[in-house]
């Protein structure tokens, strides 16, 4: 099984960094615009639409404030397996470092996919450490 990981040192609260990751129906405004560009509420999923006309199906499999942590699963897609999680951990005064893990199969996907890992994170660091938040009044709900 390839496992891809990804670290992100970002110059923001990791309170603020949490906020965007745990408001799961608005990627595309808070998190990584531009490089995601819809994201809609299914149920216990989110379909998430990618600026390069990827859509996929996201199964929202838990969201847990205390640890900061969210795990979701793309499903009906290429691979025959995918989860990932990202993770907000505390760096110091105003800093946060972000873990995104995704493990999937079959491994020849990891080349595509790490590609697109890496410019989400670019994307989602640019983003959170402009303050850019276009977002909701509120938390999306599962």
């Amino acid at each position: 099984m390839a496992s891809i990981r990804k670290e992100i040192l970002i110059e923001a609260l990791p309170e603020t960094v949490w906020k965007a990751i745990r408001d799961v129906g608005a990627v595309h405004l808070r998190l990584a615009p531009g490089f995601v560009i819809d994201t809609r509420l299914d149920e216990d999923a989110r379909i998430v639409t990618f600026a390069n006309g990827m859509v996929v199906r996201e199964l929202l499999v838990d969201i847990d404030d205390e640890a900061r942590r969210f795990a979701y699963a793309v499903v009906g897609w290429l691979a025959k397996h995918h989860n990932a999680s990202m993770q907000v951990f505390s760096e110091g005064e105003g800093r946060t470092r972000l873990v995104w893990i995704t493990d999937l199969l079959p491994n020849e996907l990891a080349g595509s996919i790490g590609a697109l890992v890496e410019q989400g994170a670019e994307v989602m660091k640019q983003t959170l450490e402009l303050g850019s938040d276009t977002s909701r009044t509120g938390p999306s709900n599962l």
